[in-house]
Order: C-alpha cells, then structure tokens, then sequence
C-alpha cells in the first residue's frame, strides 16, 4: 500500500457528469480538487466511445435538454466545448401505415395534428400552455436545497416559506392543476386533453421514460413535466443534440473543471472511503492506493455511496433500512448500430427528413410493452425512441454511413427465462431489431455492428445500480427531500465532510449538472 504524498481539499469519486460539475465549482472557488473516474474515459453515462472504426455511439444517454442554464453559464461551458445543436423534428410511425410528425415550426406541426384530428388541433396550445405554466410552477425546485420537513431549522423554514409564496402567486388554478399533474397517471392526463391516440403516446412517452411503471400507472405525469422542465436557450421542452455526442458535454464541463485547476484521473478505481472517528479523512483505491482530503464528495448513486463505499456501522440504522428500500429497478435498455445507409421507413415519405423516430404507435403499445416485463423479461415489442445522430453531426460516422441510438424499454435486470447473461442480452437485441424492422424492412441489411446493453450491462459497465438511468426512480416519493431518503437530501451525509452528489439526490436524474453544483455550493457553505 501507498499513500499520496499531497493532500487535497475534496476528492470527488466519479467523473461522471455530476462529479465533474461538483469539481469544477470546488476548484473554481480555489480547492485543490481531484476527480477519480474507474473507466478509461470520462462522462459515466453520458459518454461517447467508438467501438466499431469510425463509429462513435452515445453509449447509454443521447440528447440534452435538462442541462442546468446556471450550470452552462457560471462555468461558460461555451468556451469548452459545449454545441448543442436543436432536434427539431421527431416521426412516429403507426400500425395502419400512417405516421404522426412534429416540425420546427409550429404551423406544420399544427397542420400535422390537424390531419388526425381538428379537436386535438385546436386544443394542443392549450396543453402547451398549461404544461409551461406547471413547469414553471415547479421550475424553483430544481435549484433549492430540499429542507427536512421534521427538523428544517430557520434555513429550512425559509425555504419552505419562499416556495409557499411562489405557490401562492400562480393563484388556486395552477396549483390544483399542479396538485392533479403531480398525482395521476400520465394516461389519464392526456385522456383528459386529446382524443387521437397516437398524439396521447407520443407525449406519454416522457411519462415512462426510466421508470417501471406503464403510462396508466399514478405518478407517471409527473414524470412527464419533469422532461417538460428541460430548456434550450430559454425554450422549455426544447430537446437538443451536443455535438460529438452526450460525451462532448461531460469533456466540456471536464475541461472546465481543469481550467480552474482540478485534476481528473482515469482507470482510477475507488474501494472505500477511508473513516475515520466518523470523518471522511479519504479515499483507498483498488490497487492499495490512498489519497486523503478534508472533503469526499460521491457522484455514485445512494446504493453505491452508503452501502458499497462505506461501511454499515458507520450509518444510522434508519439511513441504512431507508436506502436498502429506495428503488432502483432498472427498466431500460440500450441499442447502438452502425449502419451501411439510412433505413427507410415504409411510412416515411421520400422526401421527409427526420432527427428522432419514436415507436410508440398507441398508450396500449406502451402498456402492453410494460405488462411484457412487468413479472421480468422483457417487452416483445418494445418502445423505442430512436436517433440517427449522424444526420445531423458529421462526426459520428464516416461519409455516407451512419449511426442510431435506440433507447429501449421495457427490460429487466434480470431475465433468467433466456438463458445466460449473453443469451438475454441476444434475446433482447433480436426484440428490439425484430420490431423495428416492422418499421422499417431493409434495416437488417444495413446493420455493420450493434452494440447491446441490458440493465445488468449498465450495472456492470457503468455502476448503475440495477440499471437505473437516474440512479433510483423519478417517482413521488423519492423525489426532493425524500432524495435519496428524509433527512439526507441536502447532500450530506451522517459521516462529516463525506458528502453525495449523484442524480440519486435532489433534483434527479438526466443530464442536468443540477446536484453536482448543489452539492458544490452546500460544500462551501460548510467552509470545506
């Protein structure tokens, strides 16, 4: 065993986004700062890696859209690196032959809905209008530090005040519309505002997304405005494309983390915190390495932070029973392609050009999708929300060729009724490439390599728990002060100076840099 000869101020364990934007705002406030990332590459999950020559795939997350604007200004991640360019058109292909589309300019997307239906047509601004007004409603969360209800103290009490008022200003109206939106199922939302139901899939896609629940499940509308809260340059529900793929955005924030002088290591694995009279005094690594600090910072989900880098007796037993409840259940997959030519989609005409397809032909298209992998397995036919990035961004595939990213749910963890992990892994590609060429018929011969990950190949490549793309679900109860459980959601932990800064905290999960600065700026207001 060695130990480092330098001491720093914070060591932070991951270099995914989160614990580069946490570093990045340590060592902008002058901590001498220091990033410890397992992989040979940065970015956890929003990671860009070519596996196939010439092919570069966003391996798990794909666009951006809930990017924090204070987190893209205070670190002018412009000067780093940060293009975002716009995905403005998306094509949903129906069972019947017919496709809904939406445009960049809302004229064409309300002529696209007025020819399934001159009802929806007339009342989708509403709906639009409604739904930014709750994300405005609820848009102050997402930069407050989650108060405990039971013991809030004067900060807390403030807190709760100021949001109160701001509740109180959006008048009965809003906040009983909010009420609803944050209780019911997503399902039951858009049977409320639409009759067309491939109009009711298309937006109740953003109600399942990393969650095990289906589109009629309670809670999922909530879900739905938590997508909806994402901006670009000012816009809400804008969703955008960085450029280089989602692994551009973490090298852009990392750096600028190195800019204001933290060092960031690679293939450098954590073992343990190192405790010490109930002080995080450090970090031992995998390879008998030690580095020490007066501060540590895990950007790792709540599983990893409290039950893998630290040891049970140094936790209180309610912080231990509460994180052994919180859920995870991975429920996502991921297909990456490289491809010979652009498929051609039967219900696409020629001359449509398209950024994002979303196979979701119906709300019962995604409820039976999720009944498939509700007692494990997964959905024979299951949603996809597809981007062939390589239309818009040069750089990710060779001249003439290109690449898709498929997200996919519904999948299990585990799925033992298929064999061996490989053979649920094949199982689970062969769905999802069956189903799409439903879609779209010469896509089988075009495929020159495909990458495959089940929510057991997140776990193991990337340390998701379960395979849990937020690091634990969007549901109502472990979202803000209940993140990742009561007590513990103002990023501190029972352990002095060992702090969390992971999506498994408040405001959750996506690529948003939101806890990782949160987390920065609670650590310097505890002068550390």
């Amino acid at each position: 065993m060695t130990a480092a000869s330098d001491k720093y101020d914070a060591i932070i364990i991951g270099g995914g986004h989160n614990g580069l934007t946490c570093a990045a705002y340590l060592a902008k406030a002058g901590r001498k700062t220091l990033v410890l990332e397992r992989r040979h590459v940065l970015g956890g999950a929003a990671v860009t890696e070519e596996l196939y020559p010439g092919f570069r795939y966003t391996v798990c997350s794909y666009v951006v859209s809930l990017l924090r604007p204070e987190v893209i200004r205070e670190l002018e991640l412009a000067k780093h690196g940060l293009h975002i360019l716009p995905l403005q058109s998306s094509f949903a292909p129906m069972e019947n032959g017919d496709h809904f589309a939406t445009y960049p300019d809302e004229a064409s997307t309300r002529e696209e809905i007025l020819r399934h239906s001159k009802r929806d047509a007339d009342i989708f601004p509403k709906f639009e209008e409604l739904m930014y007004k709750m994300a405005y409603a609820v848009k102050p969360i997402l930069s407050m530090v989650p108060p405990n209800p039971a013991n809030p103290g004067l900060r807390g009490l403030r807190t709760l005040r100021d949001f109160g008022k701001h509740l109180k200003q959006l008048g009965p109206d809003t906040f009983h519309d909010l009420t609803k939106i944050m209780t019911m199922s997503v399902s039951d939302l858009l049977d409320e505002w639409f009759e067309t139901d491939i109009i009711k899939a298309l937006f109740g896609l953003n109600g399942i997304i990393g969650t095990k629940l289906g589109p009629k499940s309670p809670g999922t509308a909530y879900v739905l405005l938590h997508h909806y809260m994402g901006e670009l340059d000012g816009a809400f529900t804008a969703w955008g494309w960085q450029r280089g793929g989602t692994g551009g955005v973490s090298e852009a924030i990392a750096s600028a983390a190195r800019s204001y002088g933290a060092e960031i290591r690679t293939e450098a694995s954590v073992a343990q915190v190192i405790v010490r009279n109930g002080r995080a005094v450090g970090v031992a690594m995998e390879n008998g390495d030690e580095f020490y600090a007066d501060t540590v910072v895990s950007g790792c989900d709540p599983r990893v932070t409290f039950r893998k880098l630290v040891q049970e007796k140094d936790l209180p037993e309610d912080l231990v029973a509460a994180i052994d409840r919180f859920k995870f259940r991975g429920s996502s997959g991921k297909v990456n392609l490289s491809l010979d030519a652009l498929p051609k989609f039967t219900a696409m005409s020629e001359d449509t050009s398209v950024q994002m397809v979303e196979i979701c032909p119906s709300t019962d298209y995604l409820e039976r999708a999720y009944d498939d992998s509700s007692y494990g397995g997964f959905s024979k036919r299951p949603y996809m929300d597809i981007i062939i990035p390589s239309t818009i961004d040069p750089t990710m595939a060779p001249p003439g060729k290109h690449v898709m990213s498929i997200f996919v749910q519904y999948a299990s963890y585990d799925m033992p009724q298929y064999g061996d992990k490989d053979q649920q892994r094949d199982a689970f590609g062969n769905a999802v490439i069956d189903t799409l060429t439903e879609f779209a018929p010469n896509l089988k011969d075009l495929i020159l390599h495909k990458q495959v990950l089940t929510p057991w190949d997140l776990e193991q490549e990337f340390s998701l728990s379960e395979g849990n793309i937020f690091h634990g679900e969007l549901t109502l109860d472990q979202l803000f002060f209940l993140r990742p459980a009561p007590g513990y959601a103002d990023f501190r932990t029972p352990i002095k100076n060992y702090y969390q800064c992971g999506s498994g905290t408040h405001p959750g999960g996506g690529i948003t840099g939101g806890p990782g600065r949160l987390a920065a700026l609670e650590i310097m207001r505890d002068g550390n």
